[in-house]
């Protein structure tokens, strides 16, 4: 029922800044708890960040802690992820995905969210 729809990746250098969007259909959006994941060549997809329903509580991996910023904007059935600082390793597919029915502290399980989007690419170049 949920679908999920990524954007906003593409190339950039270290040091740069890319904007990621998730575009959610359904009425029920400001319901879902939101989460970002990625997964670089060769690895297992983790963990990037969440925000609440209300946009009101945010988590980041401390690999991105301080660089990444979550936002939702509930009127437009969409979350955003905006990088800062962009390094090589940040280098990754990005996923974004909805989780329903769940507590926020559940926010980092991976297998608690039931809906996830195609991702999209992002590359940072050194």
């Amino acid at each position: 029922q949920v679908q999920l729809v990524e954007s906003g990746g593409g190339l950039v250098q270290a040091g740069g800044s890319l904007r990621l969007s998730c575009a959610a259909s359904g009425r029920t959006f400001s319901t879902y708890i939101m989460g970002w994941f990625r997964q670089a060549p060769g690895k297992e997809r983790e963990f990037v960040g969440a925000v609440s329903w209300s946009g009101g509580s945010t988590d980041y991996a401390d690999s991105v802690k301080g660089r990444f910023t979550i936002s939702r904007d509930n009127t437009k059935n969409t979350v955003y992820l905006q990088m800062n600082s962009l390094k090589p390793e940040d280098t990754a597919v990005y996923y974004c995905a909805a989780m329903e029915n769940a507590w926020y502290s559940s926010r980092r399980n991976e297998q608690r969210y039931g809906y996830w989007g195609r991702g999209t690419q992002v590359t940072v170049s050194s």
